[in-house]
């Protein structure tokens, strides 16, 4: 279940990145005023969501660290590490391009790179998963109460 704590960045990311690329387009369909207000918008939401992603980031990565010390087994749900990190990425990437800020270069670059390693972890313990035949196994059966 720890892995799942992750999947909450998904949106986080994701809503961050919409509103970045609508504010980068938004003069091709929008009269100046307007659209200088949306990519005054994209900056204005992005900033405090991207703030509040790196505070879920942070509680997410300290119960995995957590458990992963006391030991978490590899299942198909580390595959959340990925798909929300990557919408972190790309939210920060669009931070960065409306900014021009260095934290938000430095941040997209280290953010990727976090990325890059989850997926070819997973990826490989997924493969060797796959390949010994224990990825895709049932569960062992819990043992009746009073046992």
């Amino acid at each position: 279940m720890v892995p799942t704590l992750w999947i909450v960045l998904g949106p986080l990311g994701q809503s961050i990145t919409a509103a970045n690329l609508l504010g980068g387009v938004a003069s091709t369909a929008l009269p100046a005023p307007y659209a200088d207000a949306m990519a005054s918008f994209a900056v204005l939401y992005g900033v405090p969501v991207w703030g509040f992603t790196l505070l879920w980031a942070a509680l997410a990565a300290a119960v995995t660290i957590r458990t992963a010390r006391r030991h978490l087994p590899f299942s198909l749900t580390w595959w959340s590490f990925t798909f929300p990190v990557g919408t972190v990425v790309t939210g920060t990437s669009g931070l960065a391009l409306h900014t021009g800020a260095t934290l938000f270069r430095v941040s997209a670059v280290a953010l990727y790179a976090a990325l890059v390693v989850a997926w070819a972890v997973v990826a490989a313990r997924t493969a060797r998963g796959s390949i010994r035949g224990t990825l895709f196994a049932p569960a062992p059966r819990p043992l009746p109460a009073g046992v």
